[in-house]
């Protein structure tokens, strides 16, 4: 199981609490845990990623072992301890203002 850790307002709509745990077939991405969140927590799309080009929303982070793979490949591999679930992968809420 691959622990998710979502923002509030995420959790708020999903109705769940701090962390969410969702199987992934197969190889572990962002993009397939997105996908196995998304069919989890239908609520949810649209909410992490763009309905048509998949995209990051803007003002979302993806966090994991202490590094930001906001701008890694969605298909990129997770790191290992997220996959075998003793890191979750942190979904930030990114802080905008002057």
């Amino acid at each position: 199981m691959i622990r998710v850790v979502l923002p509030y307002h995420l959790r708020r709509l999903a109705n769940v609490g701090n962390e969410v745990q969702v199987e992934v077939q197969g190889q572990v991405t962002q993009r397939s845990v997105l996908n196995a969140l998304e069919v989890q927590y239908p609520m949810l799309c649209g909410t992490i990623r763009d309905h048509v080009t998949q995209q990051r929303r803007p003002f979302l982070r993806f966090f994991a072992c202490q590094e930001d793979l906001s701008h890694e490949s969605p298909d990129e591999p997770l790191p290992e301890a997220v996959v075998t679930g003793k890191e979750p992968l942190l979904i930030v809420g990114a802080i905008a203002g002057g």
